[in-house]
């Protein structure tokens, strides 16, 4: 680590607020994309979500999102086939 990233509190070991690079959010504040696909009964399984969302065809809040692990929260708007899902968990 260089002095520059002391100074600067680039040390992901000296900042509460990230972790292995990801943001740290409490239980049950987000979800993944595909889980919540998922858990919706919007899909069978997850393999059927991976490919929706890969292939383009779920928008998250009025854009189209390819990334599965995504993570949404509530108010977020997950739309598939047309139809609009509020995330209310």
């Amino acid at each position: 680590m260089s002095d520059a990233d002391t100074e600067n509190n680039t040390d992901i070991r000296n900042n509460p607020g990230i972790r292995n690079n990801t943001a740290q959010y409490a239980p049950g504040e987000v979800i993944d994309l595909q889980d919540f696909l998922k858990l919706a009964g919007l899909v069978d399984t997850g393999g059927e979500a991976k490919f929706l969302i890969q292939t383009g065809e779920v928008r998250l809040n009025g854009e189209v999102e390819t990334r599965r692990r995504k993570k949404i929260m509530r108010g977020d708007r997950v739309e598939l086939d047309g139809n609009e899902h509020l995330v209310d968990f």
